[in-house]
């Protein structure tokens, strides 16, 4: 038997969860929920990462102290993760006794090896603000390709990285004034005083190749000194002897992963720290995170912990970035998708499942495309898997008092289902999810098929009834082992199967063992097809709720005049079938093509009311893809908390003209 230590990348404590955070708890949860039906030892350990400048300045903004700012954010994202059935050993925080105490101890013990300088730096400082400012928080021209309102750390359009300093055009995006340059003494570790342990730790641990291949290539040349330490103002724990310097919040966050367990193992006897951190350990320890931030878990992460005399980790399991039907996830851009809106509306197993079915081991981005979700759920999970027990029970509950027969119809077919449990099982393993599933679905469609070609509602009306005993015994054991294969994914519905079947907790030992004369409970529906006024509901809650808000209060004219406004007829409108809030609009700009506009305004307009009419268009606004069309533009409205209100020209004005 195994003893297995997982951990998630720390979601940041500074607002609500998004799917991106739920993909990667669910991919680490199945494979913790995989370990432990195997017959391994697995635990799952997670925490806030809840230090930083943004967190402090955004309980600025709400006039709280930063402590109680958090706490709240850590019960919500507890709430959301449980509701995704992704289960911890433990969810703690990084501003916690725990992680100071191992922070300031790995702290000195980095000291005594002589592994930390101090320097002179240069910084971006904000006078109005009287902060030094984080990379992230400086905005700016690209110094390599120019491009504009790009971060003062990488460029998104070339990729390149570089310090806010060697930016054109720098602003704080925190005062909208230019940043000076402000010199203050930080302090360092010693990077390459570990590169060859490192390049060895690289070679001999079993990293992806893309990883393994990406970091390699920072070793052509000497790695060089990581800055540890922020100043004063600053959230996080202050350095020993070094007043008003703080540790950067990258350096605690990973030591977080040590300092949930630590308080897991004050808790209970059933694990031993030192026993898991020592360098002889027999446990393994796996992190599982995104590939943005592979640098500080493959680099920095192995160098501190050898430097502190622990053990580093078994290997390092990285994924992509999640994108929203092909698109970047991005309030801005409407395709954001909060952790609660999604409950709001859609079952949690559906999106384990969908996220299973595109999870495999490489760093490839997964997209979540709304229509292939619906139609795989649908697909896969309501019609080939569900329906087996829904076709089997309905003979076993009517004709035999839900007593399974004491034989199985196709012993062949059992032995090919079962028989897949090894390759299913080594895929699990490998983090193949989808593999997985695509035999699981083969399977499932061999059962399906096998219940088509016995025909038992045939056999019932010629009274052949103890063969349709046999057949329906044969269904329900397939779906018995289907729902072992499946149990890590949608772990909710296999306890309602279980409850079904009339059966204890399943585990990857049942699997050869079929159920005979055995009597089941009545069948009860597991779970519901997802209809597209579902997905439409949720696009709808996108365009209320995710409008990004304005960090100033003033635009310039040149802002303004980006915006080209133009006088709109309102040829037809019409209501879309779903929608609670949308009207579709045929807009007459003066083209030869009418505009397609989707607006928020059924609850104040009768679509007959208003055509006819002339209004505003934002006529240059991005076609936006919807779930029911192209948005082709953005009609102006005033609004208060009841109602909106279309603003008109006044008479005179036709379509196509320019509002200045």
């Amino acid at each position: 038997m195994r003893k297995i230590i997982i951990t998630s990348a720390l979601p940041y404590a500074n607002g609500p969860l998004h799917i991106g955070h739920i993909l990667e708890g669910v991919q680490t949860d199945i494979w913790a929920r995989f370990q432990n039906i195997k017959g391994n030892q697995c635990w799952y350990f997670c925490a806030d990462d809840a230090h930083g400048t943004p967190i402090m300045l955004k309980a600025a903004e709400q006039n709280q102290d930063p402590e109680k700012f958090i706490k709240p954010i850590r019960e919500q994202h507890i709430k959301d993760f449980s509701k995704f059935n992704i289960e911890f050993s433990n969810y703690h925080t990084t501003h916690s006794k725990e992680n100071r105490e191992l922070a300031n101890t790995i702290f000195k013990k980095l000291e005594e090896n002589g592994d930390i300088s101090s320097k002179t730096i240069q910084q971006a400082f904000d006078q109005v603000k009287n902060i030094f400012l984080p990379d992230r928080y400086v905005q700016g021209i690209c110094p390599k390709c120019n491009t504009k309102e790009q971060h003062g750390d990488s460029c998104e359009n070339c990729g390149a990285t570089y310090s806010p300093l060697e930016m054109k055009d720098p602003i704080s995006i925190l005062s909208q004034t230019i940043p000076i340059t402000k010199e203050s003494e930080h302090l360092f570790f010693k990077l390459n005083n570990y590169q060859k342990i490192l390049i060895e730790w690289l070679k001999t641990h079993s990293l992806q190749p893309e990883v393994k291949n990406k970091l390699l290539e920072w070793f052509k040349n000497d790695l060089r000194d990581w800055d540890i330490s922020r100043d004063h103002p600053y959230f996080g724990f202050e350095i020993p002897n070094h007043p008003n310097k703080y540790f950067y919040v990258w350096l605690d966050a990973p030591i977080g992963y040590l300092a949930s367990i630590l308080n897991y193992t004050a808790q209970t006897s059933e694990l031993d720290f030192d026993e898991i951190w020592n360098k002889n350990s027999d446990y393994e320890v796996y992190h599982f995170i995104g590939k943005d931030i592979i640098y500080f878990h493959a680099l920095f992460w192995p160098a501190i912990l050898t430097a502190s005399n622990y053990r580093t980790p078994t290997s390092i399991f990285a994924h992509g970035f999640l994108t929203i039907n092909g698109n970047k996830m991005s309030k801005s851009r409407g395709n954001f998708i909060a952790a609660k809106q999604y409950l709001d509306h859609l079952d949690p197993e559906h999106l384990r499942y969908y996220f299973a079915a595109k999870l495999s081991n490489t760093v490839e981005d997964i997209d979540f495309n709304l229509n292939d979700y619906m139609l795989r759920v649908n697909a896969d999970l309501v019609g080939k898997f569900v329906n087996i027990a829904s076709r089997c029970s309905g003979f076993l509950a009517k004709h035999f008092e839900n007593k399974l027969a004491n034989k199985l119809h196709n012993e062949e077919l059992f032995n090919i289902v079962s028989g897949k449990s090894e390759q299913i099982a080594t895929l699990y393993e490998n983090r193949e999810f989808s593999k997985a599933i695509r035999i699981i679905c083969e399977c499932a469609d061999l059962t399906n098929q096998y219940i088509d070609q016995n025909k038992p509602w045939q056999l019932i009306k010629q009274k052949d009834i103890s063969l349709v005993q046999d057949i329906c015994t044969m269904g329900v054991n397939l779906f018995r082992l289907l729902t072992i294969y499946l149990k890590p994914i949608i772990p909710m519905m296999a306890i309602s199967i279980e409850n079904f079947l009339n059966i204890s907790s399943l585990t990857w030992a049942d699997i050869k063992s079929p159920l005979l004369s055995h009597t089941i409970n009545k069948f009860t529906p597991l779970t519901k097809r997802i209809e597209e006024s579902q997905l439409i509901k949720l696009q709808e809650h996108n365009m209320e709720q995710d409008k990004p808000k304005i960090e100033n209060e003033h635009i310039t004219i040149e802002d303004f005049s980006k915006v080209e406004l133009r006088i709109a007829k309102i040829v037809s409108a019409s209501h879309i079938e779903g929608a609670d809030l949308l009207l579709k609009l045929e807009l007459d700009v003066g083209e030869e093509k009418l505009r397609q506009v989707f607006a928020g305004i059924k609850k104040t307009y009768d679509p007959k009311d208003i055509e006819g009419r002339l209004t505003i268009l934002v006529a240059n606004l991005k076609p936006r893809k919807m779930r029911f069309g192209i948005s082709e533009g953005m009609v102006l409205m005033a609004c208060n908390k009841e109602n909106v209100y279309m603003l008109s020209p006044d008479s005179g004005a036709v379509p196509g003209m320019l509002v200045k």
